[in-house]
């Protein structure tokens, strides 16, 4: 199975990965674009541009057109991250989703489903002073969209997970059969 593993910053995206890695040793985990294009030297403005969105969007567009033929790879985020910092950007107005949309369809349909990790009520993570919680709740809202509501008919299977780390990991072991 190819999975991706997407949500807002601060959710436990990174967590789930870390403790479904542990139970599923067969598969291998690809880091998130922003990590990898920080390693290759790339540097991103503070608080992020839209070009360093732009780039993270290509990054993950490439992840899973390198990775199409491999199995068993949990991804974290995907395309639709990217797309939901796009749109919800200062300088979203400059951002045409039409232009990227075709790629980002192709690219999703490599991945067996995706895990949206939403903000909850109880947030399990604290955010820090410097963290903007308004853009935070923003992406999170637009990612529900995007997978959820399917405006752009991507048709990308979604499973929401709530709860603990390990209600989560139950959530996707089970949907993997395995529960």
């Amino acid at each position: 199975m190819r999975i991706a593993v997407t949500g807002t910053h601060r959710v436990g995206k990174s967590t789930l990965i870390e403790a479904l890695e542990e139970r599923l040793a067969e598969y291998r985990v690809v880091d998130e674009p922003y990590h990898l294009l920080e390693e290759e030297g790339y540097e991103f403005a503070s608080p992020p541009s839209l070009e360093d969105f732009l780039e993270q969007l290509r990054c993950s567009m490439e992840l899973l057109e390198d990775e199409e033929g491999a199995r068993n790879v949990l991804f974290d985020r995907c395309p639709l991250d990217f797309l939901g910092y796009l749109l919800t950007h200062e300088e979203s107005d400059s951002f045409d989703p039409e232009e990227w949309l075709a790629r980002v369809r192709s690219t999703l349909q490599t991945l067996d489903f995706v895990v949206l990790v939403p903000i909850e009520e109880r947030d399990r993570i604290q955010l820090p002073a410097h963290e903007d919680p308004e853009l935070r709740a923003e992406v999170d809202e637009k990612l529900a969209w995007l997978l959820l509501d399917d405006p752009f008919e991507l048709g990308v299977e979604v499973l929401p997970v709530h709860g603990s780390t390990t209600a989560r990991v139950s959530q996707v072991l089970e949907r993997l059969g395995r529960g």
